[in-house]
């Protein structure tokens, strides 16, 4: 898996997801768990990861919708 995007914006990974099912692109979001950690503060970044084979058409359909992607 390769990581399409990081944000502390817990807007923003619902937004992809959302996109990126309506493409049939499987994605998994890392560090859910770390806000039991950090508390509300927002300041540990949570990651979204697709497959290889899927992350130039996601990253694709992300710059298309205007959401801020990992380089």
């Amino acid at each position: 898996m390769e990581e399409l995007l990081r944000t502390t914006d817990i807007t923003v990974i619902p937004l992809a997801k959302t996109l990126l099912d309506a493409e049939g692109i499987a994605s998994f979001e890392l560090d859910v768990n770390m806000s039991v950690l950090e508390g509300s503060i927002g300041i540990l970044p949570r990651r979204l990861m697709v497959l290889s084979s899927d992350l130039d058409r996601a990253r694709r359909l992300m710059e298309e919708a205007g959401v801020d992607i990992a380089r």
